[in-house]
């Protein structure tokens, strides 16, 4: 009631744009990508900006509002954990928040295996009866043993350090905290750029063939992940050189060193089975 203490543990939040702004911007991105790649509208449509330049306008825009909405709404959670809000049951809530993520993502990810384990284990049942080989003829794969080595090693030693910037902040070395968290943003920029040079050396693209588009949608979507997860962290570096964590409050870096861990586990896979055995 109005006007009364409040006598729960619980958190009610304040009314809030960004689940409709961040609706509007996910649609955005949908039309922009649909626009990218196949076109939508005709030279004369009301709506043709938006995807002038083979739909870039669209995809920008629709990025750009979703970007605004990450801004906005993680940094009133930031605010409201600031303000006290976020009481131990609170702090449970958000970690089986977390948790169920986690889950949700590897369900993602079980999916791009699941197609391109079709593909590569009944190819010539299911997919075409004159495929012969996996990957199909023609198809020049990637050296394993190169860049995906490189990026596998620098994905498990960004593992260890975020793990030491974890357990540094546990006993209150807010220095060791700071150089761990630095070490793996800078090791999650190491492998983006390791990748961005795998992709421009690809003797295969996305479109025309079933191995490009079951191997850029696996390891670019695991791609855009790293970046989420590197920016996750660089959040979570800013915030602990602002003093916003301890060593008693600090669920945010765990979040972040639970989704990294969840990448550098999907890339072993990846690395396993996409770059090795079915190679």
């Amino acid at each position: 009631m109005a006007g009364h203490a409040v006598k729960h543990d619980y958190h009610l939040v304040d009314p809030s744009p960004w689940p409709f702004v961040g609706s509007l911007g996910a649609f955005l991105l949908a039309l922009g990508a649909v626009g990218n790649m196949k076109g939508l509208v005709g030279p004369d449509h009301p709506l043709a900006i938006l995807y002038a330049d083979g739909g870039w306008g669209g995809l920008i825009l629709g990025f750009a509002v979703v970007i605004y909405t990450m801004i906005g709404w993680w940094g009133d959670v930031i605010k409201e954990s600031n303000r006290g809000d976020h009481t131990p049951v609170v702090d449970i809530g958000l970690r089986y928040g977390m948790i169920m993520f986690i889950v949700s993502e590897v369900m993602f990810f079980a999916a791009w295996f699941w197609v391109f384990f079709e593909y590569a284990i009944f190819h010539d049942v299911r997919i075409d009866p004159g495929l012969a080989s996996w990957p199909p003829a023609g198809i020049e794969t990637f050296d394993p043993w190169h860049i995906p080595l490189m990026n596998t090693l620098v994905l498990l030693l960004s593992g260890t350090t975020v793990t030491w910037a974890h357990h540094a902040l546990q006993h209150d070395d807010r220095k060791g905290a700071k150089l761990g968290l630095l070490l793996t943003v800078i090791l999650g920029l190491c492998f983006t750029a390791l990748q961005a040079i795998e992709y421009a050396e690809a003797g295969f693209s996305i479109s025309g063939n079933l191995y490009g588009s079951a191997f850029f949608m696996a390891t670019g979507f695991h791609g855009a992940h790293v970046i989420i997860g590197t920016i996750f962290l660089a959040v979570c570096l800013f915030r602990l050189m602002a003093g916003q964590m301890s060593a008693k409050k600090h669920f945010g870096l765990e979040a972040a060193a639970w989704y990294w861990h969840f990448v550098d586990v999907v890339w072993l896979f990846l690395f396993t089975f996409v770059y090795v055995v079915y190679q």
